[in-house]
C-alpha cells in the first residue's frame, strides 16, 4: 500500500489564520505536529515503505522541510503543474506509482493533509480492513455520518452492505452528491 497525501489547496477558508503561502496543511491546530505532520504519523502502523506527497509549487519547501522534520523526507514530492482539485492529483499520483512500479500493482491510499482524525488506531485497523476489498479490485472511500448540514463537502449515500466484509461494516455506494446546496445537504 502507497500512501498518497494531497496537501495543495490555498488555505482561503481558514483566512487569516491560514493564508494563500502558508495553508491549514502546514500549521499546528491541534498539537505539536502540523497536518500534514500528523497525517503521516497517523500511518505509522501500516508498515508503509514508499509513500507520496502531492503539493503545488509555492509549497515545495514547507512540504520537504515539514517531512525532513518527521524524518519522512525521500524522493516522494510530486508537484502539480496547475492546482485542478482533487481528481487531477489523485491522477497524476497514480500515474506516478505507475511510473515507479511498473511490474506492481500496488494499493493506494489517498489522504486529504487537512483532515482531523482523533483516533489514529481506529483509523489504521479500518484501513487493514479495507485492503481486502480493494484486493479484489473494490473502490474504497472512508466517511464519517454527518452531524450539521454542509455545503463545503460531498455526501456519499450508502446503498447495501457489502457481502464478505470483515467484522468492519462496509456499504455499497448508492451515490455520489457533489457539495450540496443547504437544502439538500
Amino acid at each position: 500500500m502507497i500512501p498518497v497525501i494531497l496537501a495543495g489547496g490555498t488555505g482561503s477558508r481558514l483566512w487569516p489564520l491560514s493564508r494563500e503561502l502558508f495553508p491549514k496543511q502546514f500549521l499546528k491546530l491541534s498539537g505539536e505536529l502540523t497536518m500534514l505532520q500528523a497525517t503521516f504519523a497517523r500511518l505509522n502502523d501500516l508498515n508503509y515503505k514508499n509513500s507520496i506527497v502531492i503539493c503545488n509549487e509555492a509549497h515545495r519547501f514547507i512540504v520537504a522541510e515539514q517531512l525532513r522534520e518527521i524524518g519522512k523526507l525521500s524522493n516522494n514530492i510530486i508537484l502539480e503543474p496547475h492546482g485542478r482539485n482533487t481528481a487531477p492529483a489523485i491522477t497524476l499520483a497514480a500515474l506516478a506509482v505507475k511510473q515507479r512500479f511498473p511490474d506492481k500493482d500496488p494499493l493506494i491510499l489517498i489522504l486529504a493533509a487537512d483532515h482531523i482524525i482523533k483516533d489514529d488506531r481506529i483509523f489504521c485497523n479500518l484501513i487493514k480492513k479495507a485492503a481486502p476489498l480493494a484486493n479484489k479490485g473494490k473502490f474504497v472511500t472512508f466517511g464519517i455520518v454527518p452531524f450539521k448540514p454542509e455545503t463545503g463537502y460531498g455526501y456519499i449515500r450508502r446503498g447495501d452492505v457489502v457481502p464478505g466484509a470483515t467484522d468492519a461494516v462496509a456499504f455499497e455506494v448508492a451515490q455520489f452528491v457533489e457539495k450540496p446546496g443547504l437544502e439538500t445537504a
